[in-house]
């Protein structure tokens, strides 16, 4: 393989998905229901921003109020939270139609017959047109993202350093998840014999993997796990308060924990291969910290990522933290985006061409 080859074929396919009508279209409505996204996380935020207000002008008029107690600040990154979502379908539909018809197309029209005849390497043609589609891809997003900052602007709102870090974490994130579905697209492309065969495919993998699995997952955990523990009844007496009663009440919780944590273990054990689990758990968790003490069981009283007390005033996890929490499924995006693309390198290198 030469790079010249390589990014010629590159060049190609990214001019090509910019000209095209179908990736015009699902970009400019992925781009307008974005903006609407955006529109509705402003709302959201305002509104808990408001509250956040009141609440601390509530505390100033409460004489005695201990200094280190303060309402949680929300963060600009809850508008993303509602951009998300949107990604996870219109943002997979636009990977799924760029990869589609990418090889499958060229057989169909026997012009890659006479492709191969050009001074190109068959690697050339492969790795070009997966890394043309990735380029198209990452202008995408960050055509999104750069609209979704304009609108912050336009609302006098200036991300904090910290939540630029976040906001491209979160860019850098969804780009790596439309990977995954642009790879699945392009691997039915090469093993399927038509551009039809390979949008059904495709289509019916994004189904089984977005929304079956996890509903599977859902209820072998629930099977696996069982009937969850009945609360003991106590007959409480204010004269005769026992100590059995405050043993049974602590073992009844720790049965709690158990159970909770066995079927969550099943469940992502189902969710890690799935891309959209993995991308909504990261996503959610980059765009809303104030979750992550309720998903991961620290205390609901810490400090935010932005640096406000909350009621215990305990410093709660940045976005390193954060990220240090999610690898697994940030891993396991970037696993299926090779995997899937190494199925279609190598049927590609071993097609028969006549």
């Amino acid at each position: 393989m030469e790079a010249k080859g390589l990014f010629n074929v590159a060049r190609k396919e990214f001019i090509g998905h910019l000209t095209s009508k179908k990736f015009i279209v699902i970009l400019a409505l992925f781009l307008i229901i974005s903006a609407l996204a955006m529109h509705q996380g402003m709302d959201y935020y305002n509104n808990r921003l408001e509250n956040y207000k009141e609440q601390l002008s509530q505390i100033k008029e409460v004489e005695g109020m201990e200094p280190g107690y303060m309402p949680e600040k929300p963060t600009i990154m809850l508008v993303f939270m509602f951009m998300s979502s949107h990604i996870m379908l219109l943002g997979a539909i636009l990977a799924i139609a760029m990869g589609f018809d990418l090889v499958s197309k060229e057989k169909e029209t026997k012009s890659l017959k006479s492709l191969l005849s050009c001074p190109v390497f068959r690697d050339e043609i492969i790795n070009g047109k997966a890394l043309g589609g990735t380029l198209a891809l990452v202008f995408a997003m960050v055509t999104a993202l750069l609209i979704s900052l304009a609108i912050l602007l336009i609302f006098s709102i200036v991300p904090s350093m910290n939540e630029l870090a976040a906001i491209l974490v979160f860019g850098i994130v969804s780009i790596v998840f439309l990977l995954a579905y642009f790879a699945i697209a392009l691997m039915m492309s090469t093993v399927s014999g038509d551009s039809g065969s390979a949008l059904i495919y495709t289509l019916v993998i994004f189904f089984i993997l977005g929304s079956l699995l996890p509903i599977v997952g859902h209820t072998v955990a629930g099977m696996v796990a069982g009937e969850p523990p009945e609360r003991p009844a106590f007959e409480f007496d204010i004269r005769d308060e026992t100590k059995e009663s405050e043993e049974e009440m602590q073992q009844y919780q720790e049965e709690v924990r158990v159970y909770w944590e066995k079927q969550r273990r099943i469940t992502d054990a189902f969710n890690i291969i799935s891309p959209n689990m993995n991308y909504m758990t990261i996503s959610l968790l980059i765009s809303n910290p104030q979750i992550y003490s309720a998903v991961y069981g620290q205390s609901s009283s810490s400090m935010t990522s932005t640096g406000y007390f909350t009621g215990g005033g305990e410093e709660a996890p940045g976005l390193q933290e954060v990220l240090g929490k999610v690898w697994k499924n940030i891993l396991a995006l970037i696993i299926f985006s090779v995997v899937f693309f190494a199925i279609a390198y190598v049927k590609f290198m071993r097609m028969d061409i006549r």
